[in-house]
């Protein structure tokens, strides 16, 4: 029979390779390449053909002057894409084999020549899969939907998370805003950390909403794998969050100082932190006070970096609580000066118009 492109011609396997079979066709060898085998996946010639084996090929490419014939055999029978819309429309359930698994998701056959891909981000409602081998091995069975289809370019990615319900759906009954909530530790960040309230559902309390104290990170009070008790601060279903709070749980101290410290008290605390505009110090139970550098005292030159060291004992006056701010102001000159409570208040205005003065100069 001639070689004429579009011809079936019988011949028979002579040498196996990587990329492909060479063919005897009587007298001339025709190349049969990997990917004209199969509309399916093949991975390496070997799975389909054995030295010696009768085949009928068709002839896709015939250069006489070189003597090359390319071949092909998925080529005999109809391509499976023609008419894939009809046979998987979206949305539609299918069952198929696992056949290949990458880090960013699994390969999954439906029919010969035809595969699917499960993203890794759509095979748990949980996000945590580290890897789809965890969850599937090659030759499974899974169930999934079509989700979308690519005619043009062969492709079709699919779902499993989809065959079971989406745990956020009805999120806002489960969990209302201000309910209490127990949940695991999953893991810490420098900015909070993230609680697993039932799989596929993380909440997370921000390290602001950990303690009414200042900490510097939540490993101080939180250990991974431990059942924490939180309340729900705020949901967004959209983008799958869920705000969290531990310290909603207890009364704000703030509310206490204001009663507990006020305004003229002399109070013994410790450096801990200076600026170039004052000094922090720690007094009370774990409460913190800006000393001002006005407020400074006698002895201090107008250099607080300078002047105190950390550690540094001293004794002040409170000259202001700011329960809004959650702030406490310190003045080490009130006490040597024994101000009232009078003088004080009088001094605190002066200050502040002092301060809203310098702000309109550097702003202005």
């Amino acid at each position: 029979k001639t070689l004429e492109e579009g011809s079936l011609i019988t011949g028979i396997v002579k040498n196996i390779t990587e990329y492909g079979i060479f063919v005897d066709l009587g007298g001339i060898d025709g190349l049969l390449h990997i990917t004209d085998m199969s509309w399916g996946r093949v991975n390496h010639p070997s799975e389909m053909f054995s030295l010696g084996d009768k085949l009928d090929v068709m002839v896709l490419k015939f250069d006489k002057e070189k003597e090359r014939v390319s071949l092909g055999l998925k080529q005999i029978t109809p391509d499976p894409w023609v008419d894939v819309d009809k046979k998987y429309p979206v949305d539609q359930r299918i069952k198929g084999k696992v056949v290949s698994i990458t880090d960013y998701g699994i390969f999954v056959e439906l029919e010969k020549g035809i595969e699917g891909l499960v993203h890794i981000s759509e095979m748990s409602w949980s996000k945590h899969v580290k890897h789809p081998s965890k969850m599937v091995s090659i030759r499974d069975e899974v169930e999934a939907v079509i989700l979308t289809l690519d005619k043009e370019k062969k492709r079709i990615s699919l779902g499993m998370k989809q065959i079971e319900p989406n745990p956020w759906e009805e999120i806002e009954e489960k969990y209302p805003i201000g309910a209490e909530v127990v949940g695991t530790i999953r893991n810490l960040t420098d900015f909070g950390a993230f609680i697993e309230l039932e799989d596929g559902v993380d909440g997370l309390i921000h390290i602001s909403d950990l303690s009414w104290k200042k900490i510097k990170h939540p490993s101080e009070i939180l250990k991974k794998k431990d059942e924490v008790k939180t309340v729900v601060l705020n949901i967004d279903k959209e983008s799958c969050r869920i705000s969290l709070g531990v310290k909603q749980l207890q009364p704000d101290p703030w509310d206490d100082i204001a009663k507990n410290y006020s305004i003229g008290m002399e109070v013994e605390g410790t450096i801990i932190k200076t600026t170039g505009f004052g000094a922090f110090a720690e007094f009370g139970d774990g409460l913190e006070g800006l000393i001002h550098i006005t407020q400074l005292g006698s002895k201090h030159d107008s250099q607080p970096d300078k002047s105190f060291e950390i550690g540094y004992k001293i004794k002040a006056k409170i000259v202001k609580v700011d329960t809004g701010n959650k702030k406490i102001a310190l003045s080490i000159k009130a006490y040597e000066e024994n101000l009232d409570l009078e003088a004080i208040e009088k001094e605190q205005t002066q200050l502040e118009a002092f301060k809203e003065e310098e702000n309109e100069q550097t702003t202005g």
